[in-house]
């Protein structure tokens, strides 16, 4: 959803950077450093969480290793690791070095409301992934949007990326900063897995009631599980919606070769590349340059994609979205399992060695006019009820 070497200031980065979603970000290095080389303990004043598993395949198939956690970020995967065939230990996920990351998620004007955390790695984005778009204070500050005649005041933390005072709206949630609780770890089998709470409350003010979310992520060899489960613990209703922007990595650096398979048939129009605001209008993807429709996916070519598919199609229940880089024989499988799991935005610059592939609740904008009344995919919580958002990534071999 959307959104050149880090800058050796952090500003320069954080700008440059921070648009998933949006327009390019600067990328980090080529090779993005392993969580194993930090020297960075904590980032967002909690320590960090790495789990992982000893390789068991010998090298005959690609299994996950380990998964890096950043707690005092909203819990962001900062990196998932993987043994392939004939590549060795590899990144999963596109990310600068933790010394790098630490340097940009420091709360400073330019990480403002954590933007930094959707720069790269895999942010989480709840009480909604994605815009809002709505009227703008005088101050430029916050704009407000109405859900069920209630007012709902939002920070204006996202910008028009060719403009930076243009059309400001709020992005990506609300707990990009946020810091959890009782963070713990647990031998699985095959595996580990790491869990966390934050409570939310009423998202600083933001929201129209309190919130608990509940974070458990799984390790094992075969596959990465990442749930979140949030409850209204407060005593009005309240719209939730969660998503993921894990920024998968294209191994080989050949974007133009990589495959991807998106098995939405409608597209949400949006007005241009800069703003990235739907129009509300809803087109077939057969035939078009957004068409990832085939089993064995399309490649990505010079396509450039900031993009939200829907009326998705499910395979045993999932939404099976695929990116296949056939020049390292390495693929990822993302797995949306929740029923309520409605769009699939992608976010992938031509030339830039990733896809952000962000599987989630709702429609951009989900509050806005331009719907028609339509249900865009918010989740409507009564007090004590609970909605549970889970994704789970796998590898294969595209060539075998």
């Amino acid at each position: 959803m959307s959104m050149q070497k880090f800058a050796a200031a952090a500003a320069a980065l954080a700008v440059a950077l921070m648009a998933g979603c949006n327009k390019q970000p600067a990328p980090p290095p080529e090779q993005p450093a392993t969580s194993a080389q930090s020297a960075t303990p904590q980032i967002g004043g909690e320590p960090i969480v790495k789990i992982s598993r000893p390789a068991t395949a010998n090298g005959q198939q690609p299994e996950f290793l380990s998964l890096t956690v950043l707690p005092g970020r909203g819990m962001n995967v900062y990196q998932i690791t993987a043994d392939v065939p004939g590549k060795g230990e590899i990144p999963v996920l596109w990310a600068p070095t933790l010394e790098q990351l630490a340097a940009t998620m420091n709360g400073s004007p330019e990480d403002v409301d954590g933007n930094a955390s959707f720069s790269c790695c895999g942010a989480f984005l709840v009480p909604y992934p994605n815009r809002i778009i709505g009227k703008l204070s005088a101050d430029g500050s916050t704009v407000t949007t109405e859900w069920h005649g209630k007012t709902i005041t939002l920070p204006a933390n996202w910008h028009n990326s060719a403009h930076p005072t243009e059309d400001k709206h709020a992005m990506h949630g609300l707990i990009m900063a946020s810091q959890a609780q009782d963070v713990a770890t647990q031998t699985i089998p095959d595996g580990q897995s790491v869990s966390g709470v934050i409570h939310a409350g009423n998202f600083g003010g933001h929201w129209l009631s309190d919130t608990d979310l509940t974070f458990n992520i799984s390790l094992t060899g075969k596959a990465v599980d990442a749930t979140i489960v949030a409850k209204n613990v407060g005593t009005e209703d309240e719209p939730m919606a969660i998503g993921w922007h894990p920024y998968f990595s294209i191994p080989s650096g050949q974007h133009e070769q990589a495959l991807l398979h998106v098995p939405g048939e409608q597209l949400a129009v949006v007005n241009n590349y800069d703003d990235v605001f739907p129009t509300g209008k809803l087109i077939p993807v057969t035939g078009t340059k957004w068409d990832f429709l085939a089993p064995k996916g399309k490649a990505l070519d010079n396509i450039y994609l900031d993009d939200n598919w829907s009326k998705l199609q499910r395979t045993d229940g999932a939404v099976d979205v695929t990116l296949a880089d056939p020049a390292s024989n390495y693929g990822i499988r993302v797995l949306g399992l929740s029923p309520d799991i409605r769009t699939v935005q992608v976010y992938s610059p031509p030339g830039k060695p990733f896809a952000a592939i962000e599987e989630q609740l709702n429609f951009a904008d989900p509050f806005g006019k331009e719907w028609h009344g339509m249900n865009t995919g918010m989740v409507t919580l009564k007090p004590g009820q609970s909605v549970e958002w889970h994704v789970r990534l796998e590898l294969f071999q595209p060539n075998q």
